[in-house]
């Protein structure tokens, strides 16, 4: 599998690194990225034509998080710098019954909750599927604290040669903390229900608070899981930090 490591300085540039890692898996190639992407939040569709979407934005950049748009679905998500992303992009052949984590959107994030949750239990965190109430990126493929607030969330980009598998996993209690903040002033002006107290994060579970720990598990579970054969080649890209 094709891995990237590293982040570009410019959050744009940086887009323009996992575009290309989901153009080459059209190609046939499988690529994958594990990052911390620079200090931002980035909306879905929904949220730019949402009524409040200049206000959300405008908070953003005035708590120091540069606003961006992102091609996946889902809700506004912030990265408060040492917040990990992640990014799959899986060639597709059109024949589900091949393969279903490949074939199907359901089956592709079945597999993507089952290697986040490996790769933080491997850590020794004690995590789960599923989320709580009122959580920053709502949706139904999510990973929480056992108990507790939520630690990463999934979405995905299909077209009809490829499909990206992204997602966000907060490492650190501080990095939660300003998500926290953050996310509670956008979604305000969203209107989207929002709890601070939902925002979760490895170390909170009992894993560690190294994002670079948490980064190379998590690349560990999609290279060595139902999705790779556990080769790698490695490029790097900008920054590895």
């Amino acid at each position: 599998m094709r891995v990237l490591r590293g982040t570009a300085d410019d959050p744009d540039t940086d887009r323009k690194r996992t575009a290309a890692l989901l153009a080459a898996a059209g190609d046939g190639t499988a690529g994958l990225r594990v990052w911390t992407p620079a200090r931002q939040v980035a909306f879905g569709r929904r949220d730019a034509r949402a009524e409040g979407f200049d206000r959300a934005e405008r908070v953003a950049a005035d708590r120091g998080f540069h606003p961006v748009e992102r091609d996946v679905g889902g809700r506004a998500v912030a990265y408060a710098g040492e917040t990990l992303a992640f990014a799959h992009a899986v060639p597709l052949d059109g024949d589900a019954a091949v393969d279903d984590a490949r074939g199907s959107i359901a089956g592709r994030y079945d597999r993507a909750v089952e290697a986040v949750v490996d790769a933080l239990r491997g850590l020794g965190a004690d995590v789960v599927a599923g989320e709580p109430p009122a959580s920053f990126c709502p949706g139904d493929h999510s990973v929480r604290v056992g108990g507790g607030g939520k630690v990463a969330g999934i979405a995905q980009r299909v077209r009809a040669d490829a499909a990206l598998v992204a997602g966000c996993v907060v490492a650190a209690p501080g990095d939660a903390s300003e998500i926290a903040a953050v996310t509670d002033g956008v979604y305000d002006a969203l209107d989207v229900p929002f709890d601070r107290e939902t925002v979760g994060s490895v170390a909170a579970a009992g894993g560690p608070d190294d994002p670079k720990r948490v980064a190379r598990a998590l690349e560990d579970a999609f290279v060595d899981g139902p999705w790779g054969d556990g080769s790698r080649r490695v490029e790097r890209i900008g920054t590895e930090r």
